[in-house]
């Protein structure tokens, strides 16, 4: 995907692959280069790669994504809803969602004695100095917590093992050309 736009607003986005907040300000142009689970990916002019969230795709002229439903939900286990919303989440750099890459160790969901269920989720980065850790795990806890019956979400960085190629899907090795 490439795209040029025009920032219709100012938006703080996140910088890639540091993570630190970046202003974009109103008339900016940018470039849209990957538009995946919600969020975007564009490069501005003075070359810097930066994620923009779903929340804020309007300053783009996107649409929002909605948050799951409860519809969608019906009658399937907490833990496999889990893990389709897993599914929506994309490491910034690269077009292949997280499960597929490889980066989830674990989802489990359990109860909680108030009521309600706990998820936890233990995942791993493709390099342990990268800046979108905290970026990813924010994003995984509030597509989590936007399940139905989801009180509590854990979300836990966790670097060892660490992540190589061989956890890849080969539907991932696929899409990225490396089969």
């Amino acid at each position: 995907m490439r795209e040029e736009t025009v920032l219709t607003r100012d938006v703080e986005g996140t910088a890639i692959p540091y993570g630190d907040k970046v202003p974009l300000k109103a008339g900016g142009p940018v470039i849209i280069t990957q538009a995946l689970g919600g969020s975007y990916t564009v490069v501005t002019m003075q070359g810097y790669m930066v994620r923009i969230d779903g929340t804020d795709a309007d300053a783009i002229g996107k649409e929002a994504v909605a948050p799951p439903s409860a519809q969608a939900a019906t009658g399937r286990p907490l833990v496999d809803l889990v893990w389709d919303q897993l599914r929506t989440c994309y490491d910034p750099e690269i077009p292949v969602d997280i499960v597929e890459l490889g980066l989830v160790h674990s989802a489990e969901a359990t109860p909680l004695p108030e009521g309600g269920q706990k998820v936890t989720v233990k995942f791993t980065l493709t390099a342990p100095g990268c800046g979108m850790g905290d970026v990813l795990r924010q994003e995984i806890e509030r597509k989590v917590l936007g399940l139905p019956d989801v009180k509590e979400a854990d979300v836990q960085v966790v670097l060892d093992p660490p992540w190589d190629q061989s956890r890849m899907s080969d539907a991932a090795r696929l899409q990225l050309g490396l089969m």
